[in-house]
C-alpha cells in the first residue's frame, strides 16, 4: 500500500469516526415554539441566588425559548423518576435538561442506583420523543469531578453531555452562595455552557 493511499485511508476513517461522534451527540433543531425541560434538584431549583439568577431563567433568556424550571431542592434519582412522567405528559417539551445525581452522591446512596434512575428518566424522555441534554454532577471531595457513570450514559444513550462546568463553578469559591449551590455568578456561567452545548449538537 503507497504512502498517498495510506494517507486516504486513513483520512477516511478519521472523517467517519468524527461523523460517528456527531451523530451520537446530535439533537433535533427545536421549533420556534418549543418548550425546554430543566429537571432536577437544588442547582436547577437555582438555590443560592434569585429565581431570576437560576440557570433555567438565564439560559431562556440566551435562547429565547421558554425553560420551565422543575427543580425541586433536596430530591434524589429515585424521586425523580416517580415525579418526571407526569410533567413531561403536561408540558410535552421538545428538549430535556437532566441535571441530577447530587444528592445521591451526598447521602451515598449508591452511583449505580443513581445512574440506573438516570437512564430511566432518560428512557421516560425518549419514549415521548423528548430529546435529552444530560449535565454531570461533581462528586463531593477535596478536588471536585464527575462519577464515571455520567460520561458512559452519555455514550451509550447517545446523549450530549456537559460533563465539566459543575465541578469547575463548584471549585471556585467566587462562584458559589455554600459548600454545594453555585452563586449567581455560577449560574450563569452554567447556562452559559449549556447554550454552547447545544449550539454545538445543533438544537439552536
Amino acid at each position: 500500500m503507497s504512502f498517498l493511499t495510506q494517507r486516504l485511508l486513513l483520512s477516511q476513517l478519521l472523517c467517519l469516526f468524527l461523523l460517528s461522534c456527531s451523530s451520537q451527540t446530535a439533537l433535533p433543531r427545536l421549533t420556534s415554539e418549543a418548550v425546554i425541560l430543566a429537571f432536577g434538584d437544588s442547582l436547577t431549583y437555582g438555590s443560592g441566588a434569585r429565581a431570576e439568577e437560576a440557570y433555567p431563567a438565564v439560559l431562556e433568556r440566551l435562547t429565547g425559548h421558554r425553560v420551565v424550571n422543575a427543580g425541586v431542592p433536596g430530591e434524589v434519582t429515585e424521586d425523580g423518576v416517580k415525579r418526571l412522567p407526569d410533567i413531561l405528559d403536561e408540558l410535552q417539551p421538545e428538549l430535556l435538561i437532566l441535571c441530577h445525581g447530587g444528592n445521591d452522591l451526598i447521602r451515598k446512596r449508591g452511583e449505580e442506583q443513581a445512574a440506573a434512575n438516570l437512564r430511566s428518566m432518560i428512557l421516560e424522555a425518549r419514549q415521548r420523543g423528548i430529546a435529552v441534554l444530560l449535565i454531570a454532577v461533581p462528586k463531593p471531595g477535596i478536588l471536585l469531578s464527575s462519577p464515571d457513570f455520567y460520561a458512559s450514559i452519555a455514550e451509550q444513550m447517545h446523549v450530549p453531555i456537559e460533563a465539566e462546568v459543575l465541578a469547575e463553578v463548584l471549585s471556585s469559591r467566587s462562584l458559589k452562595s455554600d459548600t454545594i449551590h453555585p452563586n449567581s455568578g455560577g449560574y450563569r456561567q452554567l447556562a452559559e455552557a449549556v447554550f454552547r452545548l447545544m449550539q454545538e449538537s445543533g438544537a439552536l
